[in-house]
């Protein structure tokens, strides 16, 4: 369940995120960032949802789904392929959030 949450709050972020982009980057609308900042709110509340005793620890987890979503979301959304370097680092980040989830159970 955790995992569902982690990937629903980063589509949410990433998605809010962009909307922010849009405005600023690519001159789109200020009315961009309407959705937006509902996306941001439902990531952060998808975010308190996720089974921790530590919020810090939960979203220190989150980072690499954050990461891993992002590149997937360039990818797909902005059609610009990963490359190894991009994959070898989200693969780091993964490592990284395993440790700091599983190891506190050993």
């Amino acid at each position: 369940m955790n995992l569902l949450l982690f990937l629903g709050a980063a589509i949410f972020e990433i998605a809010g995120c962009f909307s922010f982009w849009m405005w600023i980057r690519l001159h789109k609308s200020f009315w961009w960032t309407a959705p937006g900042m509902l996306s941001l709110a439902l990531f952060a509340y998808l975010l308190t949802l996720v089974e921790s005793d530590y919020a810090g620890r939960s979203y220190a987890a989150y980072g690499a789904i954050y990461i891993c979503a992002s590149i997937a979301w360039m990818w797909v959304v902005e059609n610009n392929s990963p490359t190894k370097i991009d994959l070898l680092g989200a693969s780091v980040c993964l490592i990284g959030a395993a440790i700091i989830l599983f190891a506190q159970k050993m």
